[in-house]
């Protein structure tokens, strides 16, 4: 008899060491395992070209280690039973989930579907009315009928535009202006039952009405046409704020086709774009825009994007263009057709998965999921009781069970299982779930009400299994826990500590106040001029000192506003560029050229090198107490917490 133990231990024995050679453990936190392919997982998610030499491995530890160190610390501080996180987690866990709660099938049906669309485009206008997507029975009665009253002035003759534009038209604020005209659109850029309905109604006609989450709508196809491609373009913007004079519209306006004149008499496109364009996020990169068109979701003003798709070669450059925003000259840098179904598969197959059209794949994938897991229905007699006590009160909320459902039978069943799918569950569902229901026969509601819980229980069922059936779902589950969890204790021994301990702060900035001084600066007005004849002029304009910065811009700007610019701060010379090396007294100082420009420095004092006060430092100061509050915590968390490495198997992972 012991002999047989012996040889069962060495049995057991030998499984256990044949499962640890498959993915051994690469480290322990607090005696919790990271295996090789979990680390490895990681490894080559934060690092897109992975090096496995020694060294590489060691620095990457190092960071990974800090990193579980804070995890395990907030789940042993229980951050990950807060009822907010863990509501986020919950959040990301069913979106996580939405990609493995379709059928694949019907899935790639949606996909192909896409595709034939991003090939077309379509123009249509809409009227919306608002409705909130929880608003009661009696508000969404209210609202379809308000919709169907609009539809019918259109049918009687009245114009679609005129209709949307009217008091208690459209609720689209941008229907005041265009009418309800949204342009040519094609998929992904609307929300899904928008664009279903948008391709699915004739050219000419108005749709019935149909509900997304903004409201109701209608809709009337007005064009469509073969999809113009994706286009890159670059731009030179003078902008106009909504609230701009007449004068300032008139000044960009003039300034706008002064730069389109030098760009036609040989300007650099780049010149022109860094001296002129008001566009900061795009200045740098020469006025590139993100790109457009078909198969992207970014979407431009029609007139803009009207006058870049005219562009025909690569290089040219548009006509002013008026937006809501400024001025605008395009330049063309890219355009392509509309790509192969092949090549755009994996992008459309994405897009799908998150956007509202993967639920339509649903209903198949709940009949595959019934077969799976032997589906019984159990509902024929103890749906009974819900018919004979549902009454007027549940189509207002206040319909209650209490007391009154004392059994709780099974409804169906999955892998032999009954719980949780029992009367009380269905009873709670139907508590929860009473807006929108329309007042029917009992039997109706309560067979309507229990399809679509009997679907929603289901695909919770199979939301519940899917960490076991799938390990890259697991993997980012758990990098969603670990990443929230993580963020909040960072918020609270970190970042918000640094912030709120205003003492701690001081006395940090105090102690390392030599980290905090001011190089050498300028406190002037800089005059940035086109020319020299220009500076020549700002130079002796500004002999007469009272003559001041806006005296000066008015006269030299008169004929252009491109000829100056005018930059009044206290300069950091060092990190100025055209400050630097130039030998500037206070005073008005000779005019000088640096990287094409002329500068005429006016300095009103020399600022020499010295400490800064705490206000002037507390941004960096802050940032850097955060650093010695987070390195200082880490340091007790090596403390507090076991870590164990196993080189051998970290040094095998390029192996």
């Amino acid at each position: 008899m012991m002999k047989k133990i012996f040889v069962l231990l060495l049995m057991f024995t030998g499984l256990q060491n044949t499962f640890a050679q498959k993915d051994p453990v690469v480290m322990e936190i607090d005696g919790k395992p990271v295996t090789k392919s979990e680390f490895l997982q990681i490894y080559l998610k934060n690092n897109p070209d992975p090096k496995f030499d020694q060294a590489s491995l060691d620095e990457y530890v190092e960071m990974f280690t800090k990193f579980k160190l804070k995890v395990a610390e907030a789940e042993a501080l229980g951050y990950d039973t807060i009822p907010k996180l863990k509501k986020e987690l919950d959040g990301y866990r069913k979106q996580l989930a939405l990609p493995y709660l379709i059928d694949s099938v019907e899935n790639q049906a949606m996909v192909s579907q896409a595709y034939d669309r991003i090939k077309n485009e379509v123009r249509a206008s809409h009227i919306l009315v608002r409705l909130d997507p929880n608003a009661n029975p009696k508000d969404t009665l209210i609202a379809y009928n308000r919709i169907l009253g609009l539809k019918a002035r259109i049918e009687k003759g009245e114009d679609f535009a005129s209709v949307a534009k009217m008091k208690n038209g459209s609720d689209d604020p941008s229907a005041a202006s265009n009418g309800g005209d949204l342009g040519f659109f094609t998929a992904f850029q609307m929300v899904y039952p928008f664009e279903e309905k948008a391709f699915t109604t004739p050219i000419g006609q108005v749709s019935e009405p149909f509900r997304t989450r903004f409201g109701y709508h209608i809709v009337k196809v007005t064009e469509q046409r073969q999809s113009r491609g994706t286009i890159r373009v670059a731009h030179l913007m003078i902008s106009t704020g909504k609230d701009a004079t007449p004068e300032a519209k008139a000044n960009a306006e003039k300034k706008i086709n002064e730069i389109h004149a030098k760009l036609m008499a040989g300007e650099t496109w780049e010149s022109m774009v860094t001296l002129h364009s008001d566009d900061a996020n795009s200045v740098k990169k020469g006025g590139e825009l993100p790109a457009f068109g078909s198969g992207t979701t970014q979407r431009m003003v029609p007139v803009f994007e009207d006058a870049a798709f005219a562009l025909k070669n690569v290089g040219d450059f548009s006509q002013p263009v008026k937006t809501d925003f400024g001025y605008h000259i395009i330049k063309l840098i890219e355009w392509r057709e509309v790509p192969s179904f092949e090549s755009m598969k994996k992008e459309l197959q994405t897009k799908v998965n998150k956007d509202e059209r993967s639920k339509k794949t649903q209903d198949a994938f709940v009949a595959k999921l019934k077969q799976n897991y032997g589906y019984k229905f159990k509902g024929d007699k103890n749906l009974k009781w819900f018919n004979e006590n549902l009454d007027s009160s549940y189509f207002v909320g206040k319909w209650s069970t209490d007391g009154k459902l004392k059994s709780n039978k099974a409804l169906f069943q999955l892998d032999g299982q009954t719980a949780p799918f029992t009367q009380k569950e269905f009873a709670a569902y139907l508590k929860k779930n009473y807006r929108g229901i329309k007042k029917e026969e009992n039997e109706l509601v309560v067979s309507k009400q229990y399809r679509n819980w009997e679907k929603a229980a289901i695909l919770q069922y199979e939301e519940s299994q899917l960490a076991n059936k799938y390990p890259e779902y697991r993997a980012l589950i758990k990098e969603y826990h670990d990443g929230i969890i993580l963020y909040e204790i960072m918020q609270d021994r970190v970042w918000n500590k640094a912030v709120k301990d205003t003492a701690g702060l001081r006395s940090f900035f105090q102690s390392n106040q030599s980290n905090y001084r001011w190089a050498k600066r300028l406190d002037a007005t800089v005059y940035e001029c086109l020319n020299r004849d220009i500076a020549k002029k700002v130079s002796d304009m500004l002999k007469n000192d009272t003559i001041n910065s806006k005296h000066v811009l008015d006269v030299v700007n008169k004929d252009s506003e491109l000829n100056l610019k005018v930059k009044m701060n206290k300069f950091d010379i060092a990190q100025t560029p055209y400050l630097t090396n130039q030998n500037l007294l206070k005073g008005v100082n000779q005019a000088y050229e640096f990287d094409g420009k002329f500068y005429v420095v006016k300095v009103n004092a020399v600022l020499e090198p010295g400490f800064k006060e705490f206000s002037e430092a507390k941004g960096l100061a802050t940032s850097d107490y955060q650093n010695y509050l987070e390195k200082t915590w880490i340091e007790s968390l090596k403390k507090a917490h076991s870590v164990k490495v196993n080189k051998d198997v970290l040094y095998q992972l390029g192996k």
